[in-house]
Parts: structure tokens; sequence; C-alpha cells
């Protein structure tokens, strides 16, 4: 049942690629690039129960970590067009400067 599952996952895999290459709009990447990632924190998982290595889990949630920083770096990014220079940032609505 495993090796059924760590398939569906590959094939899974390659159709978000497909998705990446083909996504119409920025948003439809930066989504297929998440969604790959969260593919491969499954697939490491499932991979470390087949080969019996209970310490792939603790990759698997270092690499969900990077995974979800890292998407919030880009579409940080891409709004602002700055990752950390406060100084670039549009004021708020209610912002009285």
């Amino acid at each position: 049942m495993f090796i059924a599952a760590a398939i569906a996952l590959f094939i899974s895999m390659m159709l978000v690629l497909a998705r990446l290459y083909a996504g119409p709009t920025l948003y439809d990447r930066v989504l297929a690039v998440n969604s790959f990632g969260t593919l491969t924190v499954l697939f490491i998982a499932i991979l470390g129960f087949l080969n019996g290595r209970p310490d792939f889990l603790d990759i698997a949630i270092l690499y969900a970590l990077i995974n979800f920083v890292g998407t919030i770096a880009i579409l940080k990014f891409f709004r602002y067009r700055s990752l950390g220079d406060i100084s670039q940032m549009p004021p708020d609505e209610g912002d009285t400067l």
C-alpha cells in the first residue's frame, strides 16, 4: 500500500511540475511550488517509513517549515517588491505619517 502511495505521490509531483511550467499567472506558479513542497514532505515521510528510518520524519518536518517560510517570503516579495526594507513598503490606509 505504501509503495502505491509513493508512486501516486510521484505522479502527482510530475503533474504539479507541469502546472508550474504552464501556469498562466504568477500565483498559479507559487501555488504549484507550494504544492510540490507539500508533496515532497509526504514523499520523504513515506520513504522514511519504507526504509525503516523514522528520522526521515524530522527531515520532512524541517522541509515543511522551510516550504512555508519560503512561500510567505515569495508572496511578500511580489506584493511589496522588497523583503525587509520598511521604507519601501506602502503605508496602510489608516496610517498618518
